[in-house]
């Protein structure tokens, strides 16, 4: 094992000066050999984590290296907006969720998230760009975490069915109103999403009805 970690150190640095040779002599103007050499960092540093069973660490490493390297981008690229800032916060909870370890699955834990997200990209979304409300999106996705990890726990499936299409339902009418209120779209995919707790109802239900006459014959 250490000679294949050592066989991707000086692979991956051997690889990193050749592109770097070639960047600058071919195309100085742009700097395009950072983006393999970010994955090419990566190849050493989970074969070292992954054998020393250092997973939390390597949670911490990749997200700090994919945050600063968004960072860079931002400032050299588009210093006039702050784009990282949208994209930093879910890379934040990778290493969060690792040091929770088993407390992740808890209900508790899913609801702070989904509270603190739903915050943070609404204060994001007042701040840098009040014209749309997009906060309703990540909003809406994030809360299918508390809803599917309560229902998966307590096994009712059929409940979660009706909550989802309400919540699915609500979403688009939202949409539809925020988006485009001239025109009422809403109700097709409301339609489409009615037939979940339907197929559900009668499945369960109608299960339950033959299991019970089946018994009663016996």
């Amino acid at each position: 094992m250490k000679n294949f970690i050592n066989f991707s150190l000086s692979g991956s640095i051997m690889t990193m000066i050749f592109l770097g040779i070639v960047n600058f002599t071919t195309s100085p103007q742009t700097m395009w050999f950072v983006y393999p050499c970010l994955l090419l960092l990566l190849w050493p540093i989970t074969i070292i984590c992954m054998y020393k069973r250092m997973y939390k660490q390597y949670s911490i490493i990749c997200s700090t290296m994919i945050i600063a390297f968004l960072i860079i981008e931002n400032y050299i690229y588009t210093p006039d907006h702050l784009w990282f800032i949208y994209a930093i916060y879910p890379i934040l909870w990778w290493p969060i969720l690792m040091y929770l370890d088993e407390k992740a699955k808890t209900l508790k834990i899913a609801l702070i998230g989904c509270a603190s997200t739903i915050i943070y990209y609404a204060l994001v979304n007042i701040i840098l760009s009040p014209q749309y409300p997009w906060a309703i999106y990540p909003a809406f996705l994030v809360m299918w975490w508390p809803l599917a990890l309560y229902h998966a726990q307590r096994k009712t499936f059929v409940a979660f069915s009706v909550t989802a299409t309400l919540l699915i339902s609500i979403f688009f009418i939202i949409v539809n109103i925020v988006s485009s209120p001239g025109v009422i779209w809403a109700f097709y995919p409301i339609f489409v999403t009615l037939w979940w707790p339907l197929s559900m109802y009668f499945y369960v239900y109608k299960r339950r009805m033959y299991q019970g006459t089946f018994e009663k014959r016996m």
